[in-house]
């Protein structure tokens, strides 16, 4: 099986793109300059790469130039934050963000572990 992938918004690499086109002129002017290119290179380069991916073994995290490997066994819980991101609760007590993923994919990542989501204490549909 595929894994399920969660990237950021393509029009960040787009953007970036585009800045590196707009610094060229200034990073042409002067020798000292050109690393200025860099940056939206950098930012490109993350857009295109950065995300989460979810298998039925585990997740990948995926940054600008590495990646982590996370088992399912060692995940305790998911959350979202206050703005909308997602926590993974590790068995060590560490809490690591998911690139890219929201609240609202949660239902997803959990099915892409092949396990169901708890239902509420209560019931489903608050009974």
């Amino acid at each position: 099986m595929r894994p399920l992938k969660f990237r950021y918004n393509a029009a960040i690499p787009v953007a970036a793109l585009l800045a590196f086109l707009g610094a060229l002129p200034l990073a042409t002017a002067r020798w000292y300059l050109a690393p200025i290119l860099l940056v939206p290179a950098a930012v490109a380069v993350w857009g295109w790469r950065a995300g989460t991916d979810a298998d039925r073994t585990g997740l990948r995290l995926r940054a600008l130039a590495g990646s982590r490997r996370v088992d399912w066994s060692r995940v305790r819980a998911l959350a979202p934050d206050d703005r909308g991101r997602v926590h993974a609760q590790l068995d060590s007590g560490v809490a690591v963000r998911l690139p890219a993923v929201r609240a609202a994919d949660l239902p997803r990542l959990i099915a892409a572990s092949g396990q169901q989501a708890d239902e509420p204490a209560d019931g489903p549909a608050g009974q």
